[in-house]
């Protein structure tokens, strides 16, 4: 482990998992349109949003999504983590009120890049709403042992 907790890549095996869970409110949602400039009356307009196919209000995908990189980064791997790449595929929509429970499992390690590919799901009471997979770049003891030697070999 590195010294914020997270896994590094040597500590990592196929079929790690980690979790986490977040109530999506009001106020993510408003707070989520106005960070990103996406104010698509789907997500902001209930009135709007009644006429749609979804017959009310939906989150932002990328919000929900954002929940798969707060579990990268604070589960698994962990602290320090690189996020390199991430496809999504969106499954169902996300109300508000609604709790979203995302998942990361270590599904493939690329020991030449030290990469790792991560299955990644989101659900809401165990139907999927969003799956996808990621390639992240965990923290290494190994490169902090090479980064302390050099460190040592160029102010000795």
């Amino acid at each position: 482990m590195n010294q914020l907790n997270g896994f590094d890549f040597e500590d990592l095996q196929t079929g790690m998992s980690a979790s986490s869970a977040k109530t999506i409110t009001e106020a993510d949602i408003l707070l989520f349109a106005g960070a990103s400039g996406d104010i698509n009356a789907i997500h902001i307009n209930e009135q709007f949003a009644q006429t749609t196919p979804f017959k009310g209000r939906i989150a932002h995908g990328m919000l929900t999504a954002s929940l798969i990189s707060a579990t990268i980064a604070g589960r698994l791997p962990g602290p320090g983590t690189i996020y390199l790449g991430q496809n999504l595929r969106f499954k169902a929509p996300v109300r508000p009120g609604e709790t979203v429970q995302a998942e990361v499992t270590v599904k493939e390690l690329i020991h030449d890049k030290r990469r790792v590919v991560l299955s990644t799901v989101c659900t809401v009471g165990g139907k999927i709403v969003i799956e996808g997979d990621a390639i992240v770049m965990p923290t290494s003891s190994v490169d902090r042992v090479k980064a302390c030697t050099d460190s040592a070999v160029s102010n000795g």
